[in-house]
């Protein structure tokens, strides 16, 4: 699995600048566990909220893009923000070992849990020796 992170070009046009910022992202950092039955991928994604939340899988990339929502009551007006960038988005280029079409998805105190399991036959098997 390869991680996609995205690089922008210098001298951009003023439209083309105007329109990186809407689509600037801030990087979640993501641990990626490996067993033998495939990967557990824990991205740190506070502040997203599952509707909020969008995974895909198109062919071997899988990304995960999520937008951030302040929980500020309506009557304040916040002075000072920590987080500029409201959306987090991330990128993983995925072996052929790997089964996205059953990938499950988990978000709990802004955790999300990916489980992306291995095909059948990419997982070790025991073979059985028999005594003759």
């Amino acid at each position: 699995m390869t991680d996609h992170n995205q690089v922008q070009a210098a001298g951009q046009g003023a439209a083309t600048a105007a329109r990186s910022r809407d689509e600037r992202a801030l990087l979640p950092r993501v641990d990626v566990l490996e067993d033998e039955a495939g990967l557990t991928l824990l991205a740190d994604l506070p502040g997203v909220p599952r509707d909020k939340l969008d995974i895909k899988v198109e062919g071997d990339r899988l990304q995960i893009e999520g937008e951030v929502v302040a929980l500020a009551p309506a009557d304040l007006k916040p002075l000072y923000a920590e987080v500029r960038l409201p959306r987090y988005r991330r990128a993983f280029s995925l072996s052929r070992e790997l089964d996205g079409s059953r990938i499950e998805a988990n978000l709990k105190d802004g955790v999300l849990t990916l489980r992306v399991p291995k095909h059948a036959h990419a997982q070790p098997r025991r073979i059985q020796v028999n005594v003759t």
